[in-house]
């Protein structure tokens, strides 16, 4: 049985995920950031252990509690392998890993897919039908392309291979920067104004300024 917790942390509204295997009591915790032990109390009280964690991508305010995560568990860090090398002094508990990759805990299935466009290494995180975007897709919005790294002909190719997902996957943003905290993909489609650019032109229009 899958179990999924967000939890909201840092000055910049940060989602931090729990994600497992209710039944196997283990789970893994996404960008693990600002507040470990507050992550780490919460799945304590759901009687899980985390066993390592998965990196979206390696910008400060999503990686600052991984070296926390380690000193807790002896568990792996998963990163893209085009951003492992920004996570500096860890090399023997990183798994530096590729789109596709499939990651069991416990029982449960967590597939990655590589959206480059923030950053280079961005990566999504599929399981039940849900995606776990990081800062690619946002509620009505998507991530900067403006900042180091960041490329907007990337995310819009991104976004499109998300919007190829089915309608009623639930979506888990990186940050807290709507009135709900999740959505669907098919909302996305039908209200994310990023959506609506019908072509790569409109786009780079849109979100760039060019």
């Amino acid at each position: 049985m899958l179990y999924l917790k967000q939890l909201q942390v840092g000055p910049m509204e940060n989602f931090v995920y729990l994600i497992g295997d209710k039944n196997k009591r283990e789970c893994v915790m996404v960008d693990p950031a600002w507040d470990v032990p507050q992550v780490l109390r919460a799945a304590e009280s759901d009687g899980m252990k985390v066993t390592g964690g998965l990196v979206t991508h390696t910008h400060f305010d999503h990686v600052n509690g991984v070296e926390n995560l380690l000193q807790a568990t002896a568990g792996k860090i998963y990163v893209h392998k085009s951003e492992s090398e920004f996570l500096k002094g860890m090399k023997t508990h990183l798994e530096p890993v590729d789109s596709g990759y499939c990651l069991k805990v416990g029982d449960i299935e967590i597939t990655f897919l590589h959206t480059p466009g923030h950053t280079p290494g961005s990566q999504c995180f599929l399981v039940n039908q849900r995606l776990v975007s990081g800062d690619t897709l946002f509620i009505n919005a998507c991530g900067r392309c403006d900042l180091p790294g960041g490329n907007p002909e990337q995310m819009y190719s991104s976004l499109q291979r998300l919007s190829k997902l089915p309608d009623d996957v639930i979506l888990l943003p990186g940050h807290n920067y709507a009135d709900d905290p999740t959505s669907t993909l098919g909302k996305e489609k039908r209200n994310n104004p990023y959506y609506q650019c019908r072509s790569l032109k409109d786009f780079l229009a849109f979100r760039m300024g060019y």
